[in-house]
């Protein structure tokens, strides 16, 4: 059965593979580290422990996945997270995405659109002690206002179009990433970036297949 350093030789091969689009051949030692720590199979369904590890989405229930752990890993590399940052995660999912984030900052703020694994999340990341990250139940494309501006913002689901709100409460300077177009249609991963002027700027980094975002 593949373990966590098997699963990060998997990540750092196609690193190399998807560098042409990316411009990361490689993760930073502090998101590696990040991703060796966190124990995926805490954050996939009773029965799935046995494919934690491989370099795949799984099924979590009510139509959702557990990401790539490649796309978690791309997704996080490229938003340059310094440990002073403040994350929103729009779509908390399992919770793994989050427990990763959390090895990289001190506070994390995730909302989860569907209760039942919003629920199951907040256990899972108690469970694994993750004390820094705020939960809420609601619709993660309408953002987290009253705890904006954000520094960092990942959004683990496919928006038909950005987010206006999101946009709105990222920080100058600012970095987001999230995927953009249909359900089974052509997605693309997007990283926005958000200057002093309130400007932002676009970059198309890789085509992706994300389960849409739902109450957008």
């Amino acid at each position: 059965m593949p373990d966590n350093a098997a699963l990060l030789a998997e990540i750092a091969k196609e690193m190399l593979v998807t560098a042409g689009w990316t411009g990361r051949p490689r993760l930073s030692p502090r998101v590696a580290a990040a991703l060796a720590k966190v124990r995926r199979e805490a954050f996939v369904p009773h029965g799935s422990e046995h494919a934690a590890y491989e370099n795949r989405p799984l099924p979590i229930g009510c139509g959702q996945t557990i990401s790539q752990p490649y796309i978690v890993a791309i997704m996080t590399e490229l938003l340059d997270l310094q440990s002073t940052d403040k994350v929103l995660e729009v779509g908390t999912g399992s919770g793994y995405q989050a427990a990763v984030l959390a090895e990289l900052t001190d506070s994390v703020y995730s909302i989860e659109v569907i209760p039942e694994l919003a629920q199951r999340a907040a256990v899972a990341l108690a469970a694994e002690g993750y004390h820094n990250i705020k939960l809420r139940t609601g619709n993660g494309a309408l953002g987290w206002p009253e705890e904006a501006p954000f520094d960092a913002i990942i959004v683990t689901a496919a928006a038909p179009q950005i987010p206006p709100a999101l946009v709105e409460q990222l920080r100058a300077g600012g970095r987001m990433m999230i995927p953009v177009g249909p359900h089974r249609g052509d997605q693309m991963l997007v990283l926005i970036t958000r200057n002093d002027a309130g400007e932002t700027t676009q970059r198309d980094i890789l085509p992706v297949a994300f389960v849409p975002l739902t109450g957008g």
